[in-house]
């Protein structure tokens, strides 16, 4: 979808994936961040990971994401807890983003392994930045179980072993990992319906009403028929594998 159907979605989210606030609060505490350390976070949409960790642990970081709607939003939450002295948002490629080489403590993409066309390669993007015995953490959604013939052929997901396999060939260890479950999925998919027939109703003369009908229709559609039942969601916590 348009980066603009995109935003106008998920306007009431904070999270802007699969995964509840309880579970970001989980992943942080996995990843034993201390004060001072330092995050990079690529594609990072409304910021929540980067300022609700730096509230909690003291982390500094840095987020990339080309929506400056979304970046507006992350400035403001920053400032509402806090931190924005401590975490800067830059509006960008974050798939072309020079932070430099082993300047971060972990290196996060949550939800946007399309800025490396996929996951293998977004981890290449990401070992860059990335210092020697630091984390990187990576959303990704998979298949939880096959989807019918002709459905989803064009997201070219694995299942959740595939995703291993992949981290594997690219150099990493999976350590750890936090999985979305239904209820998430719920919470993100459906709540967008809301939203979007809400900016509908408000939005009648909006030049682009009819493409954003056709968006909602097809969306909802396809995540009662097959989405639903078939695609799981998470992110996966891995660091540079043993020589």
């Amino acid at each position: 979808m348009s980066l603009r159907f995109h935003e106008i979605a998920e306007a009431g989210h904070r999270i802007l994936n699969p995964f509840s606030a309880e579970k970001l609060r989980l992943l942080g505490e996995i990843c034993r961040i201390a004060p001072g350390t330092r995050q990079l976070d690529l594609a990072c949409g409304k910021g929540e990971l980067l300022s609700s960790w730096s509230s909690a642990y003291g982390l500094r970081g840095v987020g990339v994401d080309i929506s400056h709607v979304f970046l507006d939003a992350a400035r403001e939450r920053a400032a509402e807890l806090g931190v924005a002295e401590d975490v800067e948002f830059v509006q960008g490629d974050a798939g072309a983003y020079d932070a430099g080489a082993g300047t971060f403590d972990i290196v996060s993409c949550i939800g946007a392994t399309w800025i490396g066309g996929g996951l293998a390669g977004t981890l290449g993007l990401m070992r860059r930045p990335l210092k020697a015995d630091g984390l990187v953490l990576v959303g990704e959604p998979y298949w939880s179980s096959e989807p019918p013939p002709g459905y989803g052929e064009d997201l070219k997901l694995t299942s959740l072993a595939g995703i291993g396999e992949v981290i594997e060939r690219a150099g990493f260890e999976l350590v750890e990992m936090v999985l979305g479950n239904q209820d998430d999925w719920d919470r993100y998919a459906a709540s967008q319906w809301l939203t979007l027939s809400d900016w509908i109703r408000a939005n009648p003369a909006d030049p682009e009403i009819e493409q954003v009908k056709a968006f909602l229709d097809s969306a909802r559609r396809s995540y009662l028929e097959w989405q639903r039942p078939h695609l799981g969601w998470g992110v996966f916590v891995l660091r540079p594998a043993a020589a």
